[in-house]
Formats: C-alpha cells, structure tokens, sequence
C-alpha cells in the first residue's frame, strides 16, 4: 500500500499506541514517523475481504479454529520504533490482548499478507525485510495489477502472487500467476488459484460478465 508521510515531530513507540490526531485515517508508525495511510481502492478492499474469508476458512479445515482469527489491518510491531498494518495477518488468540488493548501484535503474526499498490517498493523491499528480520512464517504479497520490478514478478509484468517463507531464518520465495495453484506452508491442503485471488477483486457483476 502506498504512503504518505506525515510531517509530525518523532515519536515513541508508547506514544503512538495512544496517539489520536482527530482523523480516521489508519497511521503506520516509521523509524518514529507517523505515516498516513490512503484510502484503498475497491478492488483492493475486495480481495482483502475475500482473503480473510479463505484463511479463516482455511482455519477451521486445519482444526486449529480454537489457536487463530484473521483480521484486515491489525498493527503489526516491527522495530523499536515502527509499526506496519498488514492487509491481513493471521493473530494468535495467545497474543489477542495486544490487539484488544492497542490494535497491534508484539509478537511476530503467523502469516501477513500485503495487496501491493502504486508504491510497489515498499512491499517487496522494505516490508520484506522488515517481516523477515522480525520471523514472520510466511509473508504474501499479493501483486494483482502487476506493479512490481520484473525481479520480482519476472517478464513480461502480470499479476502475481509472491509466497515468503522462512527457512533458516531467510525468506525463500515461490511466485504464482494466473492458472496456477496457490501452494501455502502453512496450508499444505488448502487449495487455492492465484486467479481466484484476483478475480476477487472484480464488482460480482463484472465477474458474471466475464
């Protein structure tokens, strides 16, 4: 998602779990700088909503309802000084009375998932280095416009789905594109298709018509 820096004195960590400045855009805490989240687009929105479906779902097939929730936008901790707001993560019940008391994990989140915007950089660079320093699992970038530098989603651009997962300490990536089978560590027997992810994000009656 892309981000809009805040011109605002440094702040502490404390402070930030606390702050309110009167408006209801969510802020991301950086290096002590509050940074101003846009608005997401619908299609943005949809497939975030449709993501939260499936692993929740996806939960409860593995049995381990009773453990995990998903949530759209819960804070995330990622430094001394900075706080990120995935898209999605997966929250342990164990660390619940994080987000009910501040809205953010301490510790590392099972699984976060970032649907990636104009600023393409800041997902596939400086969060992923970010989440993997921190020891999140598994990390999802979810690229359905294909905006991404052809490192990363290869050439020519499409939308893809890049899949970080933490071995030895260090993210090793599987990329999935359109007509291919989503393939999760963490989900093993969950079966899911990158184009189902991104036909998500169309309005129902654009998906009929298609």
């Amino acid at each position: 998602m892309q981000l809009t820096p805040k011109l605002t004195q440094p702040i502490g960590f404390d402070d930030y779990l606390t702050h309110h400045d009167g408006s209801d855009r969510p802020q991301e805490l950086i290096d002590g700088t509050l940074v101003d989240m846009p608005p997401p687009t619908w299609m943005h929105m949809l497939i975030a909503k449709f993501l939260v479906q499936v692993l929740d779902q996806a939960i409860v097939d593995s049995g381990r309802d009773d453990d995990w929730t998903t949530l759209a936008v819960s804070g995330q901790r990622t430094g001394e000084s900075t706080s990120r707001l995935p898209d999605v993560a997966i929250v342990p019940f164990s660390t619940i009375d994080d987000v009910l008391a501040s809205a953010v994990l301490m510790a590392p989140a099972p699984l976060v998932i970032e649907i990636v915007s104009q600023n393409w950089q800041d997902d596939y660079l400086i969060k992923l280095a970010e989440y993997e320093t921190l020891g999140i699992p598994e990390y999802w970038i979810v690229d359905y416009q294909g905006l991404g530098g052809t490192r990363y989603i290869g050439r020519p651009k499409q939308p893809a789905i890049s899949i970080y997962t933490l071995v030895d300490g260090e993210y090793q990536v599987n990329l999935f594109r359109s007509g291919e089978a989503i393939k999760s560590a963490i989900f093993p027997e969950r079966v899911l298709s990158a184009e189902a992810v991104f036909s998500a994000g169309q309005p129902r009656y654009l998906r009929l018509l298609s």
